[in-house]
């Protein structure tokens, strides 16, 4: 089988990708890793033998590797796993991983073992050598909490990580609840970690999305599809497996979630109806803003006067969306003009109608995810 840059110079050459220096860096040092997990490992010491540790020096250094939407991190990564020449590894969702663990715990409480979430931890490195995370995104006070713990007995045993994100290290959870709990994890990432940014300017998952509308009217089964299909673009995710597209929870604040019944790689999918027809705020839709990257927003009708609530919601969702450069894909009954025409709040409207357009134009798609400047 041909390694990881044998692989990506072939992607080069066929013209699948472009040449990019920072990709070709992180290329590089995947390939490094490879060759440090294929090579023997170190015999351990009695000590180590007994407690299941061994020293920091014995373990190659994990990787992560970071950047803005686009940018090629999971290509990278499912090269990486794909030219991995060792048996113990695994690729997962990070999303569909922590539920796991909490499910794992859950489990473990209930048989009564001790220190249930370092028991599962224990149990993982013995099936585990190489954990490679998609993804990587902390978006509830529950996972911040376990995650310095779990992950450092996992690497201190002598499991090495590999993940993506889009944000570095020090913006993980950023401004989240009780933060302070989920420093350790910072603190571990970058002392046994090397974290790379690839976050240039270049989109390259611009191109997989570059012949679809992003606003889809009038509804029906033509929009779906359309909306399908762009989720199933952004995430890499197998259409004839749509079934079983992970969900999940988003932490509002206050002990608050809000269930997304489908979400992957920064890609999340609400109905209208379950963000403006039901009494959400501002701060509910800064964290929908700041989690993910791409929103498809899908059943958006045409509102009246008796719609009043739902359309100042509305107002707020694209505010929170526009201003940190959410890319946006809509089923709708109408065309933003057509959406609120009368009412309280109509005129103020056309300033949410201008957003909108703008949000559709290759120029606001091609800006990276973020507040802004």
């Amino acid at each position: 089988m041909p390694g990881l840059l044998a692989r990506y110079d072939a992607l080069i050459a066929s013209g699948e990708l472009r040449a990019d220096a920072d990709q070709r860096a992180a290329a590089e040092r995947l390939a490094r890793l490879q060759d440090e997990l294929e090579a023997p490992r170190p015999k351990r010491g009695l000590i180590a033998r007994l407690t299941g540790t061994a020293p920091a020096s014995t373990d190659p250094r994990g990787v992560y590797l970071w950047g803005g939407v686009g940018r090629g991190k999971s290509m990278l990564m499912d090269l990486f796993v794909d030219t991995l020449g060792i048996e113990h590894k695994r690729r997962v969702h990070f999303h569909a991983f922590m539920l796991e663990v909490d499910r794992l715990v859950a489990e473990a409480r209930k048989a009564k073992r001790q220190d249930p979430l370092m028991a599962v931890a224990l149990r993982m490195t013995e099936q585990v050598r190489c954990l490679a995370f998609d993804e990587m995104v902390v978006n509830n006070t529950a996972d911040a909490a376990i995650m310095g713990r779990f992950f450092k007995t996992l690497i201190e045993t002598g499991t090495v990580i590999v993940t993506t994100s889009n944000r570095p290290p020090r913006d993980l959870y950023k401004d989240g609840l009780n933060r302070s709990l989920f420093l350790p994890f910072i603190d571990l990432v970058e002392a046994r970690m090397d974290v790379l940014s690839l976050n240039g300017p270049t989109d390259y998952r611009l191109d997989r999305i570059g012949d679809l509308a992003t606003w889809h009217a009038p509804m029906g089964v033509a929009a779906t599809a359309q909306v399908r299909e762009a989720f199933f673009r952004l995430t890499d995710f197998d259409p004839d497996d749509a079934a079983h597209v992970p969900s999940g929870e988003l932490d509002l604040g206050g002990g608050r979630t809000l269930h997304v019944p489908k979400c992957l790689k920064g890609v999340g999918v609400f109905s209208f109806k379950k963000l403006c027809a039901a009494n959400r705020g501002a701060a509910d839709y800064l964290a929908i803003a700041r989690a993910f990257h791409t929103v498809i927003l899908v059943g958006i009708p045409r509102m009246g006067p008796e719609n009043r609530n739902e359309a100042i919601r509305f107002t707020k969702l694209i505010d929170a969306l526009y201003e940190h450069r959410v890319k946006l894909f809509v089923t709708a009954a109408a065309a933003p003009e057509e959406l609120y025409q009368a009412g309280d709040g109509a005129f103020e409207f056309a300033r949410t109608v201008s957003r909108l357009n703008e949000m559709q134009s290759e120029a606001y798609m091609a800006l990276g995810h973020g507040a802004e400047d």
